[in-house]
Order: C-alpha cells, then sequence, then structure tokens
C-alpha cells in the first residue's frame, strides 16, 4: 500500500492506497499525522481522553437523541416521525472522520467493525440517484426545518452542509481503512451534484458552507477536476443573484449572514455567521491553491487582515453577536455577550493553517496556537465529555459546560479536530522543515532520497524550553525552521488589536549541539540551515515572563483594563478565588505576577499569582488559564479585569450566559 502525503485534516493527510498527481497544490505539504505520535506533555493525555472517552461519548449521544435512528427512518428501517433537526446528519458523519483518524493510529477491530455497520445504514437510508439527506427521505412532503422538494430552500436547508462533512468522512476513512464503502456512498452523491449544478445545470448555492471543502477533499483523492470545478462554481455563485427561497422573516433572509452580499472576491470585511464565513474562507484557501488562484488569494488575504486586526478576541475566538452567531463592527468585541462559538474556533485553526501553507508566515501559526490553547480548548472539559458552545470572556455566574446539545456541532467539531492535532506539527517546503507546534512527539519525515527521524520533549505551554533530536538517516543538508512566537518579540498579537503593557528584554537562545547559534530569521522561523546528522540535539529556549495586556483604544469593553498572558495562555480570574466574586476586582497598573503550580484540584496546571484591590482591601489575585475556567463551580469570571483606579462595572451579558 503507497503512503503518500495528502493535507491532515484541512486537507486529510493520511496513509492513502490511491493517490492522484495533482498539476498544482499548496506550496507547504503538511508531514501526515499518522507519522507524528505523541508522547507525552500537555496534549498526550488530552489526545488520549478524545479517543478513549469522548469520540465513544459522541457515538453514544448520536444514537441516543435519533441521529443514527435517522439514517434508519430514511432506509425504511423503522418507522415513527424525525424528531431531530436538519443537520443532524453532519454530526454523525463528523464522529465518522474523526473515527477514521483514530485507526490510522490505533487499530481498533471493534471499531473498524462498528463503522462497517454504521456505513451500511448510510448506504441504506441514501435514495437511488445518490440523493442524501434524512430529514426529507424520510418525510418528503413535511421534512424537518426546510422546504419540501430538493433543493428548493439551499439558503436555509442543509442538504449540501450534510453532504460536506460526509465527504469529509468518505476520504478519511478510505484513507484510513483502504475501504471503498463509504467513499462510494460520497462519490454517488457528488454523482448527483454534478449533474444537477454547473453552469450548465442548476445555479445555487449553500446557505452554510462546507460542501466546498469537502469536494476539495474528493479532487485531491480521486483526481477528478469536477470536483474541484463545483467547488469553484459554488464559491462563484455567492453575490451574483438573491437565491430562490421562501422567506423566513429573520436572520437568514440577510445576505451578508451568508455571506453571499457581494461575490467572494471583492469581499473585504468578514461579517455575517462567524462558522460559515470561516469555513468558506478556508474553501477559498483550497481553490486558491489548487487552481492557482490569485485573486482569491488577495480576497482572502484581505479578509485576514480585518479579522485579525478588527474582529478577533484575545483568545482567538470570533463571532461577537449572540444574534446571528456573527461577527460584528470593527473592535465590537463585547465579553460577557461574546459568542465565540467552539465551532468558530475550530474555522479560525482550518482557515490559519492554509494560509501558513500559501505564505508561510508564522503569524498564521501564531493565531492557531492562540485559538487551540485558549477559543478552542475551552471548549471541551478535561473530562471529555462536556462541552461550550459559546465562550464568553466574562461571566456573571451560570455557566456550565454540557454534556451535549441539542445543536451538537461543537462537541463533534472538537472529537474530530483533536484526533488530527499530530498533523499540525511539522510541515516541508523543498528541503525546509518547519516545525510549527511544540509538543512532546516523535515523527518520521520523508524525503525522496533521506528520511529524518525528530524526537521533541518539552512541558510546553508551561515551560519554554523545547528539545529535538534530529537523525536523519544520512547526513543530510536542510534547513530547520523553528517557529517564534511573536510574543517572544514583545508582540502580543500579529496586529496592533492587542499589545503588551511594557516591553521586556529577555532573549531567547538557541543552541545546536550545545553550542549558541544565532539564525538568520525568516517570516517569524529561526532557520538553521546545515548538514544534519543522526543524534543531533537542538535546544530553544524560548523566554516566558508573565505579561499584562492591553486592547486597541477602540475596543470599548476593554478600556481601563489588562489582561494576563504568559507564552500563548490567555489567563481569567473567577469568583471562586476571590471571595465570591471578580466583579469589583481591581489589578495594579504595576506590580509583581508570580507564576507557580495551582492548588488542588489545579494542581496539574500553572496559576498567575499576585496581588488585587477588592472594595479598597489588598487581598490575593489568583488567574488560571482561560481553557480551565469553570471547572470548579459556575461562578463569575473574567479576562479583562480593571485597572487600578478606573470605572469597575459589572460585566453582565443579556442572555444570562
Amino acid at each position: 500500500m503507497l503512503r503518500i502525503c495528502l493535507l491532515c485534516f484541512v486537507l486529510t493527510a493520511c496513509a492513502s492506497p490511491q493517490a492522484p498527481t495533482l498539476d498544482r497544490d499548496y506550496p507547504i505539504t503538511p508531514v501526515p499525522f499518522t507519522d507524528v505520535q505523541v508522547t507525552g506533555g500537555f496534549w498526550a493525555s488530552r489526545l488520549d481522553t478524545n479517543r478513549e472517552v469522548t469520540l465513544p461519548y459522541a457515538f453514544q449521544k448520536c444514537a441516543e437523541t435519533g441521529r443514527i435512528d435517522h439514517f434508519a427512518l430514511a432506509a425504511g428501517q423503522m418507522e415513527g416521525p424525525f424528531t431531530g433537526k436538519r443537520y443532524d446528519d453532519s454530526d454523525v458523519f463528523k464522529v465518522i472522520e474523526a473515527a477514521a483518524y483514530t485507526l490510522q493510529t490505533r487499530p481498533d477491530p471493534g471499531l473498524d467493525a462498528y463503522l462497517d455497520s454504521l456505513i451500511a445504514l448510510i448506504g441504506a437510508a441514501q435514495e437511488p440517484d445518490g440523493y442524501l439527506y434524512t430529514t426529507r427521505t424520510a418525510h418528503p412532503d413535511k421534512p424537518v426545518d426546510t422546504s419540501p422538494g430538493r433543493w428548493s430552500d439551499l439558503n436555509h436547508g442543509h442538504e449540501l452542509y450534510n453532504v460536506g462533512h460526509l465527504y469529509e468522512a468518505a476520504v478519511a476513512h478510505y484513507q484510513a481503512t483502504g475501504k471503498r464503502s463509504l467513499l462510494d456512498i460520497a462519490l454517488k452523491n457528488a454523482g448527483l451534484l454534478l449533474d444537477t449544478f454547473g453552469p450548465e445545470g442548476k445555479s445555487g448555492f449553500p446557505g452554510h458552507q462546507e460542501i466546498e471543502i469537502g469536494l476539495a477533499k474528493l479532487y485531491r483523492v480521486t483526481g477528478d477536476r469536477r470536483y474541484l470545478d463545483l467547488a469553484h462554481f459554488f464559491l462563484e455563485e455567492r453575490g451574483r443573484y438573491q437565491p430562490q427561497g421562501p422567506a423566513h422573516g429573520n436572520v437568514y433572509d440577510d445576505p451578508a449572514y451568508t455571506q453571499h452580499h457581494r461575490p467572494v472576491t471583492e469581499q473585504a470585511e468578514a461579517v455575517g455567521h462567524a462558522v460559515r464565513a470561516g469555513y468558506m474562507y478556508s474553501g477559498m484557501a483550497d481553490i486558491a491553491a489548487l487552481r492557482g488562484d490569485s485573486a482569491y488569494i488577495a480576497a482572502i488575504d484581505r479578509l485576514w487582515e480585518d479579522v485579525v486586526s478588527h474582529k478577533m478576541y484575545l483568545t482567538g475566538g470570533v463571532g461577537a453577536r449572540h444574534s446571528g452567531e456573527a461577527y460584528g463592527q470593527p473592535y465590537e468585541l463585547p465579553n460577557a455577550d461574546a459568542y465565540a462559538e467552539t465551532c468558530a474556533a475550530v474555522s479560525i485553526l482550518l482557515w490559519s493553517h492554509r494560509l501558513f501553507l500559501l505564505h508561510g508566515r508564522g503569524e498564521y501559526y501564531d493565531i492557531f496556537e492562540r485559538t487551540l490553547y485558549n477559543g478552542f480548548l475551552s471548549g471541551v472539559s478535561p473530562g471529555g465529555e462536556t462541552f461550550f458552545y459559546v465562550n464568553p470572556l466574562a461571566s456573571d455566574g451560570g455557566i456550565q459546560r454540557q454534556p451535549w446539545y441539542r445543536t451538537a456541532c461543537c462537541p463533534t467539531n472538537v472529537v474530530r479536530f483533536l484526533a488530527s492535532l499530530p498533523g499540525y506539527v511539522y510541515a516541508q517546503r523543498g528541503t525546509d522543515l518547519y516545525v510549527n507546534l511544540y509538543l512532546d512527539n516523535e515523527a518520521s519525515l520523508h524525503r525522496p532520497d533521506y528520511s529524518v527521524q525528530i524526537r521533541q520533549h518539552t512541558q510546553y505551554p508551561w515551560e519554554g524550553e523545547i528539545r529535538l533530536e534530529v537523525s536523519p538517516d544520512q547526513p543530510a543538508e536542510f534547513a530547520l525552521c523553528l517557529r517564534l512566537p511573536g510574543w517572544t518579540d514583545n508582540q502580543a498579537f500579529p496586529s496592533d488589536l492587542y499589545r503588551f503593557q511594557n516591553r521586556t528584554n529577555t532573549k531567547l537562545s538557541l543552541r545546536v549541539n550545545g553550542e549558541l547559534v544565532y539564525p538568520k530569521i525568516v517570516d517569524g522561523y529561526a532557520r538553521v540551515q546545515r548538514t544534519w546528522e543522526a543524534g543531533d540535539v537542538v535546544m530553544l529556549s524560548l523566554p516566558m515572563p508573565v505579561r499584562r495586556v492591553r486592547a486597541h483604544p477602540s475596543v470599548a469593553d476593554n478600556q481601563g483594563k489588562l489582561a494576563i498572558m504568559r507564552g500563548p495562555l490567555v489567563y481569567c480570574v473567577e469568583g471562586i478565588d476571590h471571595g465570591g466574586s471578580v466583579q469589583e476586582l481591581q489589578i495594579p497598573r504595576l506590580g509583581r505576577l508570580t507564576y507557580e503550580p495551582g492548588p488542588p484540584p489545579l494542581d496539574s496546571l500553572y496559576v498567575v499569582r499576585g496581588t488585587a484591590l477588592k472594595q479598597g482591601t489588598e487581598i490575593p489575585l489568583m488567574a488560571v488559564p482561560y481553557f480551565a475556567w469553570a471547572q470548579r463551580d459556575s461562578g463569575d469570571m473574567r479576562v479583562w479585569i480593571p485597572v487600578e483606579g478606573s470605572d469597575v462595572r459589572a460585566e453582565k451579558s443579556d442572555t444570562g450566559r
């Protein structure tokens, strides 16, 4: 079985039974996650929990909530009402995708057999011509939450969104097992779309983007350019006309909500539903790379600049408004009312990774890492069975992670993304090897004339010492490109949206085989070019002082306030550590902030300690990593803390969250 590098999760990197030769691609190629084994440290327990707890739990919840029964209803294997939502099929597909990634790294005959039975049920639910949308097939005259008749309400329905996730799952399953069962279902459905939509067929585009990503993956695994052209067609349709279908009298009728207010290559501001937008921008990046489309690259570069300069939380979260789960105006970044959906964080991870693959600049991974450790990781508990749908930066209490949601896009996105995380650590361009994330792992990197084994040891993100053992199977000259996060150079964010209160003079250091080196810094990477031999050791030391952060003056909610960061981690204060409330807490403008192990039950974490004022009285301050908030109780919380002498006002959410 030929093992070929495809793009992991973003473009489904894995071991493929067959793979076509494509005309063009991203200039940078990730090392597939099947070649990277996480061995310890911060992420090993998280990934183990995802595999051992969250994955089976997600399948269990899909069964308990009727999502799997929907396929039996559509197949005529059971009778009864369709009790779910129009997008429930996608949750099952996402969990299958996660299971496929798991099978590639940890063979599991029981899981493999369960997937076979589930795929057979999906196949039985598919109509003879390839159509697959269980709510309409089960009850064609009265589908749930959508209009009767195929393609009659693309703007509101989820026919195309659901099968986009089907395509991603099908490619992952095929590459994991070599079985064509789910891939054939996906190709049959895609064949129907090819016969239905296009310049010579029906006009239209999905209200919820996703199929563009899935079609690009089908193109990658088959080499059939029609799938790529159809993805391009759906994107090009946006902004060309007002879609037909029933008016709903709500946000769905606003063209900006679904990003069809103007052609995609003319868009310059991120608007509308944040998840839909992020998926669309990721699909545009795929088109840009696979078609060599410079207009698409220019558009997503403009959109990225808008988001990072005006519309992103310090945590990497996006989506300021509960209404429409949407981006707001520039600098509209409320704390307590932040939506910052976990799925939107996933979309930022997908998009920022793709932009790195296009441009090779470290700033994209700075945002990736910030989102990963904060805006994304807050969405799942350490135990792996409770989740946040929204991730505000302040709370007046009452927020708890939930065991599931009726709309379960976030839990199922968490399980599939975590399963693929090792594929984001390394990448290659020519003879350059990029190290993008710092975590304990062992990796095998394959070049045409040599292979390289890398062992990485670190306590990151708690500490900034990283040891890499580099062992090519023969002496080989190449460049090892080590990402230097912006915060090591006094840059809190890749824009002026956030800045550190003060500069520090702490310097990073880099040694090769014990000798201090001063490499060339290129696009945020320390580039060490040399002839490498087995057993070479690289030691990178990244300074991690505790830092105070200020927001741009135009962010109204954060004026007179500071946030706390250390390395990639954003910290917050909770009422449980400060007499039951942080609503009247103030932090000195200056003063010592220390970093130390947390007390039980936070002894697996590190906290920041200092002094605060509460009603004029000096009290101890303890800040915990933002991803860990609400682990002990559902009391109040703040990321942005008023500075001593400023006006202290409670940040209360109108929604009660």
